[in-house]
């Protein structure tokens, strides 16, 4: 028996000693309840007062808008699971904030919008085909389980996206970037996977 089957058939056993199907875990992972903080850098400081978030690229009417501007836009709630590289799962993590078709609707893509960088502080970039944060479940959260995002996790902005290893989900969210071709972003150009899905382990480009 080799260490990955006992290692899943271990995981396996904890996620349906927690009340939870075991198909919902990826292969690799591991069940948690705590949310760890991971990310390259330092947690920004951060002035509402200041900050902006833009839409941009491969759009009709690119916007950059203040922090009243996006908070005043219409909200939205989800739960999903979600999966980080470094092997945890969190099940039904709530998630609170501004779904993208919100933005598209002011914005108006492009048809030859594709793709998406996500540009956050400090320079750091996630990339993933449109599709993704057009997904219901996918947001520009303000909110998790029922608070505001704390500092360590991105506040006040930080994306969500479903389907993908969380490494995607870039905090401390600043724009998004429409293309007509993919872009890898910073831990891509690293060597990390660039579609990230956690159901086929895409871990590394390697």
């Amino acid at each position: 028996m080799s260490v990955g089957t006992v290692f899943r058939g271990r995981a396996e056993k904890k996620v349906a000693a927690a009340g939870y199907d075991p198909a919902r875990l990826p292969p690799g992972q591991y069940l948690t309840e705590k949310w760890p903080v991971l990310h390259a850098g330092s947690v920004p400081d951060t002035d509402l007062a200041t900050w902006d978030f833009r839409v941009f690229g491969e759009v009709e009417s690119p916007i950059t808008l203040s922090w009243d501007e996006f908070a005043a836009l219409p909200k939205s709630e989800n739960m999903q699971d979600i999966h980080c590289v470094t092997r945890w799962s969190r099940f039904d993590a709530r998630f609170g904030g501004v779904h993208w078709r919100e933005l598209a609707t002011l914005v108006r893509p492009k048809p030859s919008a594709r793709f998406l960088v996500a540009h956050a502080e400090q320079g750091f970039t996630a990339n993933v085909p449109l599709e993704f944060l057009e997904d219901d479940n996918a947001l520009l959260t303000t909110e998790a389980d029922g608070e505001p995002l704390t500092p360590e996790h991105g506040w006040p902005l930080r994306l969500v996206i479903p389907g993908k290893y969380f490494w995607k989900s870039a905090k401390w969210l600043r724009g998004i970037e429409l293309r007509a071709t993919d872009e890898p972003g910073f831990w891509e150009r690293y060597g990390y996977h660039n579609d990230a899905d956690p159901w086929r382990e895409e871990r590394y480009g390697f």
